[in-house]
């Protein structure tokens, strides 16, 4: 049975506030995330993804009272990465109220950490997030970069995304490090070639610019679509998207507008 194909606005936070860049650099301030989420709910989005970008990189875990603030207000699930680098920040961001947890720069170092995640907190619950670019020594043409894209790892993503779907993981999130922010489609062929060898859902994450982008991402495969600029800038609206997909023959979360 065909899965309803879900939008998922991402609210990329660094120091407590949205922001967004391009090809992870170039950040803006955006907004206030709470803000966000309540905007995004009432537009009918179907999940919120919220990604602490500097973390990792500043060696501190998310920040969980923001974590705390957006669950206080969001009415649809979402999801927190960025800094869960053990089993005591996952679980102190679940316990904030955050329905799924990511984890990227800290499961590729410790692979147990996501097995460890996948038994304590069910798989439902863990997504993989992979940043990548484009690199044709790589098997698949794909490597992995962590700390927020910035570190390279000569680690194929393809061959990761197969270890961690064996681990039990229902989402693979792969971010393209050339469409990030640049608003020139999704980086297609990543997605296919995850959709052909795993069977957890892929999100299309970095490159959103129109509606068609969108729905050549569900072509690929992609059940969950990401997006930031587009969404942020007031260039294409949650329900205009919906409708063009539903116009397209696409599956979709039909939900209520809330007033």
């Amino acid at each position: 049975m065909q899965k309803p194909v879900r939008i998922m606005p991402c609210l990329d936070m660094q120091s407590g506030r949205v922001v967004k860049g391009v090809h992870f650099v170039d950040i803006k301030d955006v907004a206030d995330p709470v803000e966000c989420a309540v905007a995004y709910c009432k537009q009918g989005a179907d999940e919120i993804a919220l990604l602490d970008i500097t973390a990792t990189v500043e060696g501190r875990p998310t920040l969980i009272d923001v974590v705390r603030r957006v669950a206080e207000v969001v009415t649809i699930p979402f999801t927190v990465g960025g800094g869960i680098s053990d089993m005591n920040i996952a679980e102190s961001v679940i316990k904030a109220g955050a329905d799924k947890i990511s984890v990227a720069s800290a499961g590729l170092r410790n692979p147990d950490l996501i097995k460890q995640l996948v038994k304590e907190f069910g798989s439902e619950r863990i997504t993989v997030a992979i940043d990548v670019d484009h690199n044709p020594a790589m098997p698949s043409g794909y490597e992995i970069y962590i700390d927020g894209g910035r570190t390279p790892t000569g680690k194929d993503a393809v061959e990761w995304a197969k270890q961690v779907d064996d681990y039990g993981v229902s989402v693979i999130l792969p971010t393209s490090k050339r469409g990030d922010g640049a608003q020139s489609g999704y980086d297609l062929p990543i997605i296919r070639a995850l959709k052909k060898e795993v069977s957890a859902e892929i999100v299309a994450s970095g490159g959103a610019g129109n509606l068609e982008d969108f729905y050549h991402a569900v072509e690929a495969g992609a059940t969950i679509l990401l997006a930031a600029s587009v969404f942020h800038f007031r260039i294409i609206s949650i329900p205009a998207l919906k409708a063009y997909l539903k116009s397209k023959g696409v599956l979709i979360v039909d939900r209520q507008l809330e007033k």
